[in-house]
């Protein structure tokens, strides 16, 4: 029997199997596990969280907003450049415990970590060129000008729609 494709991993603290909220790893109320699809064999017990647990993960992200909202825009352009370096710079690692848990070619698992990247990267970029904008008015005596600025995190409502705070 072969070794588990997590044993290949160059970092294995890459495999997290609890939640992280508000900056604190939590192993909620219960686990489940998962296999491998082409084994069926056993590779982590993960945290199988709740509604609870969503709330509490909503509100850190709310109280979060502030302080993110206080960074300029070549900040926080920087931040998602060293997330996308970092996607890049794993995706060996993430392409296997993909692999390990979805069952799919290592090469379709690193080329789907690329493309996420991808999106990072761009809002990366785009943070950096975020502007406001005049927009034509009825009445030359108004002006309507609209200023980008990061926002609340949505959440759920309980008719299953999502609204921000």
């Amino acid at each position: 029997m072969s070794a588990s494709p997590l044993a290949l991993l160059k970092d294995p603290t890459l495999l997290k199997t609890d939640a992280l909220i508000n900056g604190q790893w939590t192993a909620g109320n219960s686990r489940f596990g998962v296999t491998d699809p082409a084994t069926g064999a056993h590779l982590a017990d993960v945290a199988n969280l709740g509604p609870a647990d969503a709330e509490q993960a909503i509100a850190a992200a709310n109280a979060a907003w502030p302080a993110w909202r206080s960074k300029t825009a070549k900040e926080r352009s920087i931040i998602l450049r060293k997330w996308y370096d970092l996607l890049m710079a794993n995706q060996d690692d993430l392409g296997r415990i993909m692999t390990a848990e979805q069952g799919k070619p290592l090469a379709e698992a690193k080329g789907e970590v690329a493309y996420g990247a991808s999106f990072v990267e761009w809002f990366a970029e785009e943070a950096k060129r975020i502007n406001g904008e005049t927009l034509p008015q009825f009445d030359n005596n108004r002006v309507c000008w609209c200023c980008a600025s990061p926002s609340a995190c949505a959440r759920p409502s309980h008719r299953g729609t999502f609204r921000l705070p």
